[in-house]
């Protein structure tokens, strides 16, 4: 027993991980260039959960990528003393062992907290400023920095800090903060939100070209995708559906797997979810020009 006990964290860390083909800003970019030849690409909402696993934390977005290859949303937040750290919540209760407003405790503070996983469970990991996610992520990975506190110079300056334009994209909600950091680096990639024909026009005229952009268009399937899919795939531009908020929130398995297939089977080509592990399962079921296995290379 002891020497299982020795071993089985040796085995794990040794696990080989999925690794994106994404060196450049040029890779970035064709990666998420949409053709009729792509494989779906999962997004880890949060960074993925799963028991034992808290949504935010390294050691969920490095258990997704021992299984399936994925790129992660997750959501930079300011402490007291003005350090991003990565929190979706405003407040400490629901995913930490703390309490209160994240932004009243200072970094040294937050280093004391661990963090739960969805069930409530206490984990050993603890709050990651976005610097270490940034250089956790280096080679493996691509980080989509959702938009929360952190003001817009702050987010672009980190980036440049560390070199990160390769891996790190940004979800922006309107033309208008897309074009700040365009202007910052016209190399940024976007997740954006583009819902209709309207919203693409709005980017356009902004300025934001289609090599840039990936088109979160919403939450469910529905009839007015399919002329969004043929607008925007026309300029290479990618759909993302995100099942977080519905199909994840399916009672079993079984029901969840039917609503992922039929995501990617409807048109889109990026599916965000809570349960990326569960998404690339079932994403396996799918024909074999289908299958997401071909997006990425392994490594130690």
């Amino acid at each position: 027993m002891a020497l299982l006990a020795f071993t089985y964290p040796t085995l794990l860390q040794a696990q080989p991980l999925h690794r994106l083909p994404i060196k450049t800003v040029q890779d970035l970019h064709a990666y998420f260039k949409w053709t009729n030849k792509k494989t779906p690409i999962i997004s880890g909402h949060r960074g993925g959960m799963g028991k034992g696993f808290a949504e935010n934390s390294l050691a969920s977005f490095e258990n997704t990528l021992k299984y399936t290859p994925a790129f992660f949303e997750t959501d930079p937040r300011l402490t007291k003393d003005s350090v991003i750290v990565l929190l979706h919540d405003a407040n400490l209760d629901r995913m930490t062992t703390g309490t209160g407003k994240l932004s009243d405790y200072t970094w040294e503070e937050l280093k004391k907290l661990h963090l739960k996983d969805a069930e409530g469970n206490v984990t050993q990991d603890r709050i990651p400023t976005l610097a270490e996610a940034i250089e956790w992520a280096r080679g493996k990975t691509v980080l989509n920095l959702d938009r929360k506190d952190v003001p817009f110079p702050m987010t672009a300056a980190i980036i440049r800090q560390h070199k990160a334009d390769a891996f790190v994209m940004l979800t922006v909600h309107s033309p208008e903060q897309a074009r700040y950091y365009y202007e910052d680096n016209k190399d940024r990639m976007f997740s954006a939100f583009i819902k209709n024909k309207q919203e693409l026009e709005a980017y356009e005229k902004a300025g934001i070209p289609a090599a840039n952009l990936i088109a979160y268009i919403g939450p469910t399937i529905k009839p007015e995708n399919k002329e969004l899919y043929q607008l925007l795939n026309g300029k290479g531009i990618m759909c993302m559906i995100s099942a977080a908020s519905s199909y994840d929130k399916l009672p079993n398995e079984q029901e969840r797997s039917s609503a992922y297939r039929s995501i990617i089977e409807d048109g889109a080509s990026i599916l965000e979810s809570d349960r990326p592990l569960e998404v690339a399962q079932a994403l396996k079921l799918l024909p074999a020009t289908k299958s997401s296995s071909a997006n990425s290379t392994k490594i130690k």
